[in-house]
Parts: C-alpha cells; sequence; structure tokens
C-alpha cells in the first residue's frame, strides 16, 4: 500500500537564489542509465541477461542501474513471488517477443535482446542530460516509513512541456530458485539457490509511469517528498518479505508519460539511504565486524553505531557478548544525526563462529539501552616458524572438471592480498583432473588467510572428480589439507601464523599482597631481555566474566607491579599479569586472592579445612559454621550444605578437578573463604 504526501517547488533561474538546492547539482551532465530487464525465474536464459547487466553496471559505477522486473509467461508465482502490479504495467508498455529482454533509457518501444544492451547504454552515457536528479529515503525501522526527497534540476530544457518523475523501490538478496540452461551467472548461486538481486519491488509514485512535473526549462529547481509506508510482504500469493537492510530506492526522470515510439529517461539516480527516527536518542547497530585478522583468540570486534535520532551522542558504552563473555568500551565523541562511529572493543573468541550481541547503554548519561548483533569467527590456524623475513609457501591444487569455476588467494591480516590464481580450464570428461602447483611468498610475523572459492557451490570432488588442496612449508611439511578436502561448498578458508625467530617471554604468576577491604597490590616475574609494550593485570570477580585491566610498571628486577583499588570487600578475586610485546600479549597463570570482611576473625582462628588438595572427602571443622557453599572458578554455586555441630564433610567426587571455593557463613553472618584443590 502506498501512502505519500507531495511537495512542489518549482523556482526559475531568477528566484533560483530565494531556495537552494541541498541534493542535486546544478552542473551540466550526460545522461545516468536505466536498464528495465523482464525476466523471471522459468527462464533459463534469464541469468545470462542478469550476468550481461551486472557487468554493465560494475563498468559504471554509480551512473547505471538494473532493475530486474519479473513479469510475462516466465515469472512464476511459486515462492519466491516476485511479480508486481507495476512490474506487469511497465512489462506491458512494451513490445516483447522473447526472454531476456529489456529497454535502455525507455529509448525503444521494442524491448531489446540483451547483446544490444552494452551498446545502447554507452550511446546513453555520452549524451548530455537535460536535467539532473539527487535526493535521499530516510527510513525509520521501527515504523517502516520512508521520507524520500527527490530533487530535480534542469540544466538544459526539455523537448516536452511536462515530464515525469518515478521513484523505485528495489530489494536485494532475494533467496530462490532460477531455470539456468547453461549455468551462464554462477555468482548468484549460493548452495543451491539462486540469489536475485536489484528486484523491483514497488513504484512509490501512485502509477508506474511516474507523476507529472514542470516546468522543465533551464534554471528550474522541482523537490518532491514522499511519505511511504514500505510494507511488510510484497507479491500474493507467496510474497516475499521486505528487508529493510537490503532495499534501497532509484528515482528517474522520463521524458513522456506514455507515447510512441519511446518515452526516453532523460537521467538517473541512486537515493541516498539513512535510517531516522524521531526519537532524540537513538542509535543503532549497522555492523559488526571483525577487520584485522589475528592469528589468536584475542580480537578487536569493529562495532559500527549509527546516530538515527535527532541529537548528537556525546557519550555511551558499548558492551559486546560472546559466547556468555562481555567485553564493555566507554566511547566519548561527536556522533551527530546519521553520522556513523566505529568503536573498538577487545574481546576473546574461542575456535568457531558466534553470535556476537551488542548492547550500547548509558547513552549520554541516560538510562537506556540499544540492542543490536552481528557475527564473528575464529578460525584455526597451523604454526609456522621459519628463519629470516620471508617464506614460501606452496599450493597443490588438483582440479575437478569444472576448473572455470575455482579461485583462490593468499591475504594478509589487514586483506592485502600476496598471491591468486584461477580460474583454470574447463576439462574434457566428466571426472577429469589437474593439478596445478603455486608458489607465493609471505612474510614472517604475519597471520596468513588462505581462501578458495568454487562458483558451482560443490567444491572440487565427488561427481565431477576428486579435486583436492595442499598447503606446504618451503621444507615440504603439510600446513594445511590432504587429498580428501575437495568438498567444501561455496568457499573454505585457512590461517597460517608464519612467524620468524622469536622472543621468548614468560610471565609468572601473580603474587598478592596488602589485601584490604577494597584493594590489593600485585607483583609477578618476567622473564623479557628486551622492554615490553606494556605490563599489567587482568583481575575479576570469580562470580563475575567481566575483568579489569590495571596498566602496571616494571622495577629493576624485572617484576612487574600494580594495584587495584576498587575491589568489594567479603569477594574472591583471580588475578593474572600480562606483558604486550610486539603487539602480542604474553599472560601468566591465574592467582586467588580475598577481600577483608568484617567480623571474620574469630571464624579465621577456629575453622581448618583438611586434605587440601584431596581426592575424596574434605573436612571442615570449626566452631559456630551455620552452612557452607562451594563455587567453582567461574562463580557458580554447586554445593550448599547445612552445618550441624562443629565440623561437615564435602564429598568431590561428583567434582572436576580444578581449583574450587569455600565460602563458610556463621550463625552471626559472618563469612569466611576458603580454596582447595581436588585432584584426580
Amino acid at each position: 500500500m502506498k501512502k505519500f504526501t507531495l511537495a512542489l517547488m518549482a523556482l526559475l533561474a531568477f528566484s533560483f537564489s530565494l531556495k537552494a538546492q541541498q541534493y542535486v547539482s546544478t552542473e551540466p551532465a550526460n545522461r545516468n542509465v536505466i536498464i528495465e530487464e523482464f525476466t523471471g525465474r522459468g527462464c533459463g536464459y534469464c541469468p545470462d541477461g542478469h550476468r550481461i547487466a551486472n557487468q554493465i553496471m560494475a563498468a559504471n559505477p554509480g551512473r547505471v542501474w538494473a532493475i530486474n522486473i519479473h513479469a510475462g509467461g516466465y515469472a512464476q508465482t511459486s515462492y519466491p513471488n516476485m511479480i508486481t502490479q507495476d512490474g506487469n504495467t511497465i512489462h506491458n508498455g512494451f513490445s516483447i517477443t522473447g526472454y531476456p529482454c529489456g529497454v535502455v533509457n525507455r529509448t525503444t518501444a521494442a524491448a531489446q535482446d540483451r547483446g544490444q544492451w552494452t551498446n545502447a547504454t554507452n550511446t546513453q552515457l555520452n549524451q548530455a542530460a537535460e536535467c539532473n536528479v539527487a535526493g535521499s529515503a530516510i527510513v525509520n525501522p521501527d515504523t517502516r516509513l520512508a521520507t524520500i526527497t527527490v530533487e530535480v534540476y534542469y540544466t538544459g530544457n526539455s523537448s516536452a512541456d511536462q515530464n515525469y518523475l518515478t521513484v523505485a523501490m528495489l530489494q536485494d538478496s532475494i533467496l530462490g530458485s532460477q531455470s539456468d540452461y547453461g549455468n551462464y551467472n554462477p555468482e548468484q548461486w549460493l548452495n543451491g539457490q539462486y540469489v536475485h538481486m536489484h528486484i523491483l519491488r514497488d513504484v512509490v509514485n501512485e502509477s508506474a509511469w511516474g507523476e507529472a512535473i514542470s516546468p522543465t526549462t533551464q534554471g528550474t529547481l522541482i523537490t518532491r517528498t514522499y511519505e511511504y509506508a514500505i510494507p511488510e510482504t510484497i507479491g500474493s500469493p507467496n510474497g516475499v518479505n521486505v528487508d529493510l537492510d537490503n532495499i534501497f530506492f532509484l528515482a528517474w526522470v522520463s521524458e513522456r508519460y506514455q507515447g510512441t515510439p519511446t518515452r526516453p529517461i532523460l537521467t538517473a539516480c541512486k537515493l541516498e539511504m539513512l535510517q531516522g527516527s524521531d526519537e532524540p536518542i537513538y542509535p543503532m547497530v549497522s555492523n559488526v565486524s571483525i577487520p584485522v585478522v589475528t592469528c589468536s583468540h584475542e580480537k578487536e570486534v569493529e562495532v559500527d553505531v549509527r546516530n538515527i535520532g535527532t541529537e548528537t551522542i556525546t557519550s555511551m558504552t558499548v558492551n559486546v557478548e560472546v559466547e556468555g563473555v562481555t567485553s564493555t568500551v566507554n566511547w566519548e565523541g561527536e556522533l551527530v544525526q546519521y553520522g556513523n562511529e566505529k568503536v573498538m572493543v577487545p574481546i576473546e573468541i574461542p575456535f568457531g563462529t558466534y553470535a556476537a550481541h551488542v548492547t550500547l547503554t548509558d547513552v549520554n548519561g541516560e538510562t537506556n539501552s540499544f540492542e543490536g548483533q552481528g557475527s564473528v569467527t575464529c578460525l584455526e590456524w597451523a604454526d609456522l616458524e621459519v628463519e629470516g623475513d620471508e617464506e614460501t609457501l606452496k599450493l597443490l591444487l588438483m582440479q575437478d572438471k569444472f576448473g572455470n569455476q575455482i579461485t583462490w588467494e593468499f591475504t594478509a591480516s589487514d586483506g592485502t592480498v600476496l598471491g591468486s590464481g584461477g580460474p583454470y580450464t574447463m576439462l574434457v570428461g566428466g571426472s577429469s583432473t589437474q593439478l596445478h602447483i603455486e608458489n607465493v611468498t609471505v612474510p614472517t610475523d604475519e597471520c596468513v588467510t588462505f581462501t578458495i572459492h568454487d562458483d558451482g557451490g560443490n567444491g572440487i570432488c565427488c561427481a565431477n572428480g576428486q579435486g583436492y588442496y595442499i598447503i606446504k612449508d618451503s621444507q615440504g611439511n603439510v600446513l594445511v589439507g590432504d587429498e580428501n578436502d575437495g568438498d567444501f561448498g561455496n568457499e573454505a578458508k585457512h590461517q597460517i601464523s608464519v612467524k620468524g625467530p622469536q622472543a621468548t617471554v614468560e610471565v609468572g604468576e601473580t603474587e598478592v599482597g596488602n589485601i584490604t577491604y577494597t584493594s590489593a597490590d600485585f607483583i609477578a616475574p618476567l622473564v623479557y631481555d628486551g622492554y615490553p609494550d606494556e605490563v599489567g593485570f587482568v583481575y575479576r570477580k570469580v562470580t563475575s566474566s567481566t575483568s579489569t585491566t590495571v596498566v602496571g610498571r616494571l622495577n629493576e628486577f624485572r617484576k612487574i607491579l600494580g594495584s587495584a583499588d576498587d575491589l568489594e570487600a567479603s569477594s574472591i578475586y583471580m588475578v593474572k599479569a600480562y606483558a604486550t610485546v610486539d603487539g602480542e600479549t604474553y599472560y601468566g597463570p591465574e592467582t586467588t586472592f580475598q577481600t577483608w570482611m568484617e567480623g571474620v576473625d574469630e571464624l579465621e582462628q577456629t575453622v581448618k579445612m583438611y586434605p587440601n588438595p584431596t581426592s575424596g572427602v574434605l573436612n571442615i571443622v570449626g566452631e559456630g559454621m551455620k552452612s557452607i557453599e562451594v563455587y567453582n572458578t567461574v562463580g557458580q554455586r554447586v554445593m550448599t550444605l547445612e552445618v550441624n555441630g562443629n565440623s561437615v564433610q564435602i564429598n568431590t567426587e561428583g567434582l572436576n578437578a580444578g581449583i574450587y571455593f569455600v565460602r563458610v557463613i556463621a550463625a552471626d553472618g559472618a563469612m569466611l573463604n576458603r580454596s582447595f584443590s581436588v585432584v584426580r
């Protein structure tokens, strides 16, 4: 359903200075191009049209846009049904004799064969445009209301007294079936489904052909504003959800509403897409990624925050949670409306791919919370230590029959391509194979990522020939792969940590002293010949996964010194020292300590615990005990016992080997914390 309001301003050249344009240029320019491709999921040759249109767009970025209109006999109503009423209207406005076909800037009354689109596009791109068009679409993610502003400025005179402005909504990344007689467009196949791109979903105007605008003489500025309610789903039956993350808007000006033989498009543009809200404070997480690859569990997650509220954001707390571990960064700055900010949050990620839950709190000092999510990955890596500044890796790639679908690359941690190859030749025979040996030189002290792609989405094996890939070092040692590694679907990734001669860095166990109710001092030994980038301590309560880092210092005896003064009384903590050398952080073992608590003096003197360590029963003896609680190192309470008398026994047979904490609670409310070890 369409909902819009209109505001028109037509300014002649003599009054132009009274109202300047916001988006559109007043400088003469050549035409931009719209290619309307008539297609359908049942059309086996249509993917070749998609491929050609994609190539034209790639060759002319920001100047050519294809619109795939599903209409005609090959368009299907099964899911995903991408047929629209506006698409049918446009389709029926041209003479069509076969599919795929299309019109380029509507310069012909009959749709053209795909082989003619490139020449027709180049002709239009080299022709002066009578006007320029530009604007923005601001989408409220809560209400799904789009406020669309389009400006048209005439740098010349149109041959018609009245032109027509069209605004259309398109959608990318719709997965579904597609006939493909010759595998014409393998790049848009993903895991057996076709990724349908730039699909016409709706025309914002009342008419599919746009709305009338005038005057059309040089120096005229015309502004249109629309309020468009974005539907949840479009298409009946078997409609497709309208995903706000994959839509965009195009605007174009055509010379005539209808007529013979042509109704040419004068120029077009893609509208700037923004998300906005009427709320004063509204930060939104627009993306979560790890921009720099590391062969380490320690990652820096990049959180892209967009301000879609009306007020400037000056402070916020960014929390990232992955697999129960939360890391927090307090950000301060100036994030204006519609602005973007990248906040780096360090966090430890185990091997695998996980959901990353982001929470933005305390925005501008207020009690509020905004949530977002993404996914993060930590690949397993192969360790390689070499002498010198570089190493030559050898790739043995046994292609299957469809070598034309295979590409690969080695990249550095910042994305720099160190080596690449493919596609290869398509072989004769149903299960033919051919070995390719490639050498790639990579620098040391680098996390190298190897990626292999198969555009067919079925790897390099099985029915098409038993292919594989293997990566060896310069000594012939296998780092990645074997002769069975060919079944990987669309893509496989591997990492190799290539290290040169390494300095010896050893961080010892932390000793804790001068413990009070709220503070403690830390000291730990460091073995390292040079001077580290940074040293310090990381501590946390055993009942919390959130850690606090304090930067320390080295004394003359190569001891790391530090302290904490924000501790809680009556609490158990774990602390470990660290040293950062050449960007890599080394940690020592964790040490357990407890802060002071009131009323424990008498309890401390009477309570005895033995044997410690224990492999069976732990005895606790003391006067005035009321109950016992046992916790593991992540703060989970694993046992609670009531005490009748002055002694209690804890059966540890059901506990795993490791460190545990006992909290003794006295009848008068006093508490005492002790630790014990279970050995197996």
